[in-house]
């Protein structure tokens, strides 16, 4: 599966979760500790919104200055706006030069490539995340879930001491364990 269909199939699983919201919904808790249902949705959208910033040429101060935004607060509609967000995200990526250089990420210069590795795994896992809380299907398209394993292999062994990972790996699984599974062990969710 190459970058942008993992995107767009990234994409695909977080606004399938997202559409199963109920009303009642936006308050439970989630995988990622802190963050309640309507948490992770401003998340979603702010790191979507930053991916725009910052494939559009937007500077690392400009995004940082916009991380704290709650863009849920006047939000009638989460699904159409993370849809009309991500629609953008996926054009830039596919734009000529999409996959090409280096965006100025609040971590630093890094390639695109890299980037949109990013996003197709903050997609992925917070879809998952979406679905636990919720209580819908946590099943993830297996083709993603090998593009997500394979992206982040690179930085595994520093998972945990990043800090937005919970603890990283349990180091309980082994290799017989079912992809998913493994990968989100390594990402701290302990499924």
């Amino acid at each position: 599966m190459d970058a942008l269909e993992a995107l767009k199939q990234s994409i695909r699983e977080y606004e399938t979760r997202l559409r199963q919201v109920g009303d009642d919904q936006w308050d439970l808790p989630t995988p990622c500790t802190e963050w309640t249902v309507r948490d992770l949705a401003n998340h979603m959208l702010l790191g979507t919104r930053m991916s725009v910033q910052l494939l559009a040429g937007g500077s690392q101060q400009d995004v940082i200055a916009g991380l704290g935004d709650d863009l849920m607060a006047d939000c009638q509609d989460p699904v159409a706006e993370f849809a009309a967000l991500a629609a953008q995200m996926q054009d830039g990526f596919a734009a000529p030069d999409g996959l090409e250089g280096t965006v100025d990420h609040p971590m630093g210069e890094i390639p695109r490539t890299t980037f949109v590795g990013f996003r197709i795994m903050d997609n992925g896992t917070h879809a998952w995340d979406l679905a636990r809380a919720i209580g819908a299907d946590e099943t993830l398209d297996a083709n993603l879930v090998s593009r997500m394993w394979d992206d982040i292999q690179p930085m595994a062994d520093g998972l945990g001491e990043l800090g937005m990972f919970g603890e990283g790996a349990s180091g309980d699984l082994g290799e017989d364990a079912p992809l998913q599974t493994r990968y989100l062990d390594l990402v701290g969710r302990r499924p």
